[in-house]
């Protein structure tokens, strides 16, 4: 064994080859580390203060400290407080590989990194290898106490997506530890009384906010990549997150914020970055994976150049079983060691590419992800397509284990309430649990994440503000982000103090929050969209580390009677479990399956439905769960130029498993896209009880949404005007 750096006080053995990374032996440390066509291996030790100047650097010997493809070495006689370390590779230079003896490479299978705990700090001038190194740090032994998981069955979520940073960086925010998984925890009082379930993170796995190569014209400083869709270690928490990291104390505070979440019911999902890393292409900074093994972690043409089908650089090769090992350690480590709820994992087509790119039937990654034993009652969210026009929307591999965001809700709720023609069906389908996308595979309502914003693209208020994009301050002339939001500013681009465009504005922005909890499935919304958050139209905001992606909290009370419609709709929703089914709607019930597809206004042939369907109790044969109509009884139109709808659901079928139809409240819901007020007949209620209006987005606050027992009686029968760009929706007593 050949310490090259002298130092008496360390001794070595062979070592072990599983688990990689570093763990703690009997009497010392084992480090182990894939890489297959490495040819030497060294490891490099150095004081956890930040000195270069290395401890020890061991070369491991190829016949010893190797078994297979894994490289590994016990320690004895480290640092007890801990310390930082690498490894240097060297390697054959043929086609495709990327090997370089003087760089020092992260363990990707470290959950600590070095160097990050000030956001920012660590940028660098070389932008083709880094200092940061790996940390092993041994603190005390967490306690979890108690903790375990809410298990909210997926029918009854209401997910949040935000940014850790964002969320609470703002001055506004008024948290003593702005920016940071503490900060978060500040917050819990605020997200439980909103009513959320789950908190989805956008990443907090280590990434490299310094790769940004565009500066902002407007002010001339360098834009940061505040997302976080760049990874540089899958297991790492993100240091910068961490009010406690400048005392390696990251995974500790990550603890610690999803027991605080849980002790509040409220469930923690991550945004996992599987699909590319933060090295990007030939042009990017080595961190680990291209100086491991660059033609096995990557997805390569046959002259060595990366497959970019992530919009990113490179793609993961994820299904070489090496890749995909090295996904499932790092998945188990979130659920089993960090306690994480669900999973939502970015462009997750790219795990339907084989090797070569090519597109494959069943994934053995997505099987291996779907069937695994630690993961099981975690929730799993896929992005079911990639950047170069693969989708599996609807028909996600292995999908009854996988609910999907679901892109189609968004695109036809904003067509429709923007005006388009041919959208009232899409609408429908939409609102009724997207059957078309679902049910022909045997799945569910909540199999579909729906949402109308999310972070990428125009907030809510900027949707109903913004005909186009305004993304100048990203450095990149206003080329970036999409062109179509299918958005309408109302009448005026941008921000405006006309009393008429912001109030039919709100209006809008109350719609949208209407159709979406209203709609079967699982909702999602953004941060601050609640009380209209804006981004000044940037529908590309990754790089804006500022006050255009902080969420400013002062608009929680300007709008605070917007937040109070949001607050009470989102409490509406929870009352009412037939809007919250885990079976699609039948219309008529019969003793067979029905013969019309009933979310879409269209007719036609369906599959039989799931066997799960709750039966049908004898005296309800015949009945419907929900009645279709438009301004007059029975009459919906579907045509071309609708821009209205109405429909009843039957509150005895809720369309759960668990139970039988158990005298939910029947609901009216009447929808007005036109620009003048409509007159719609009041249907009868299916149980023969009254109506009371509780909903109507065209009257001011407090009057667009009243406790249903202070809800306006409106008679069955009788006409009741539904404004222009406005929702009605009434419950029974």
């Amino acid at each position: 064994m050949i310490i090259q750096t002298p130092s008496p006080t360390l001794r070595t053995t062979r070592g072990r080859p599983l688990p990689l990374g570093i763990s703690i032996a009997h009497d010392g440390l084992n480090f182990s580390l894939l890489c297959r066509h490495g040819t030497a291996v060294t490891l490099v030790i150095q004081p956890m203060d930040g000195d270069d100047q290395p401890i020890a650097e061991i070369a491991l010997d190829s016949k010893l400290n190797r078994t297979g493809d894994h490289w590994h070495i016990q320690v004895m006689g480290l640092p007890a407080n801990g310390f930082r370390y690498g490894w240097r590779v060297d390697g054959p230079t043929g086609v495709g590989h990327r090997y370089d003896r003087t760089q020092v490479l992260l363990d990707p299978a470290a959950p600590l990194m070095s160097d990050g705990a000030v956001w920012g700090a660590a940028c660098e001038l070389d932008r083709h290898r880094t200092s940061r190194r790996s940390v092993y740090f041994r603190g005390p032994r967490y306690d979890w106490e108690d903790d375990s998981p809410p298990l909210i069955p997926l029918e009854e979520s209401l997910v949040y997506e935000l940014h850790v940073r964002g969320f609470t960086c703002h001055p506004s925010s008024a948290v003593s530890k702005p920016g940071t998984f503490a900060g978060l925890v500040e917050k819990i009082p605020y997200l439980k009384e909103l009513g959320v379930t789950a908190v989805e993170l956008l990443p907090i796995h280590e990434f490299d906010e310094c790769d940004c190569p565009f500066v902002n014209p407007k002010t001339g400083e360098r834009n940061r990549n505040f997302w976080g869709y760049n990874t540089v270690s899958f297991a790492a928490v993100k240091a910068a997150f961490a009010s406690s990291a400048q005392e390696h104390g990251q995974m500790r505070e990550f603890r610690e914020m999803v027991k605080a979440f849980h002790r509040a019911g409220i469930e923690v999902w991550l945004d996992v970055v599987f699909n590319h890393t933060g090295e990007g292409d030939d042009r990017g900074r080595t961190f680990s994976f291209r100086g491991l093994d660059n033609t096995i972690y990557y997805l390569l043409t046959q002259d060595g150049r990366y497959q970019n089908f992530t919009g990113c650089g490179n793609t993961m090769n994820c299904n070489h079983p090496l890749v995909r090992d090295l996904m499932m350690q790092c998945l188990r480590f979130w659920v089993g060691d960090m306690h994480v709820d669900g999973l939502r994992f970015d462009l997750a087509s790219i795990f339907g590419r084989n090797q070569k790119g090519e597109v494959v039937h069943e994934p053995p990654v997505i099987e291996a992800i779907s069937e695994d034993g630690v993961l099981r009652g975690t929730k799993l969210i896929a992005e079911p397509w990639d950047a170069v026009g693969l989708n599996h929307l609807g028909g996600f591999p292995f999908g009854d284990r996988w609910s999907e965001w679901n892109g189609r809700y968004r695109d036809d709720v904003r067509r429709f309430w923007r005006g388009d023609p041919k959208t009232i069906s899409g609408l429908c389908t939409r609102l009724t649990g997207s059957s078309d996308l679902y049910q022909w595979n045997q799945r569910l309502p909540r199999h579909s994440v729906n949402y109308v914003t999310c972070h990428d693209g125009f907030t809510l208020w900027d949707l109903v503000s913004y005909n186009t994009k305004h993304n100048e301050a990203n450095g990149e002339s206003n080329r970036d982000g999409w062109d179509d939001n299918l958005s309408w500013n109302c009448g005026i681009e941008g921000e405006t103090n006309d009393p008429q465009v912001v109030a039919l504005r709100t209006r809008q922005a109350k719609n949208f929050f209407v159709t979406l909890l209203l709609s079967q499935g699982v909702p999602m919304i953004t941060a601050g969209d609640e009380f209209l958050r804006t981004q000044q139209g940037n529908n590309n905001a990754w790089c804006q580390d500022n006050e255009v992606s902080w969420v400013d909290w002062s608009l929680a009370e300007k709008n605070k009677d917007f937040l109070r419609f949001v607050r009470e709709m989102i409490q509406f929703r929870k009352r009412h479990p037939a809007l919250r089914r885990n079976t699609f709607f039948r219309g008529e019930f019969a003793r067979q399956a029905p013969t019309k597809a009933l979310g879409s206004g269209d007719s036609g042939p369906l599959k039989r439905l799931p066997t799960k369907t709750p039966p049908v109790p004898p005296s309800l044969v015949g009945l419907a769960d929900i009645y279709w109509h438009g301004t007059e009884l029975g009459a919906p139109d579907f045509s071309d130029e609708s821009r209205e709808i109405a429909y009843v659901i039957d509150g005895r079928f809720t369309g759960r498993e668990d139970a039988a139809p158990n005298g939910d409240n029947d609901i009216y819901v009447a929808i007005n896209a036109n620009d003048v007020a409509t007159a719609f007949m009041i249907p009868p209620s299916p149980q023969g009880r009254r109506w009371k209006r509780v909903i109507d987005t065209v009257l001011i606050s407090p009057n667009d949404i009243v406790p249903e027992a202070n809800g306006k009686v409106v008679a069955e029968g009788s006409r009741y005007p539904v404004g222009p760009f406005s929702v009605v929706v009434m419950v029974t007593e």
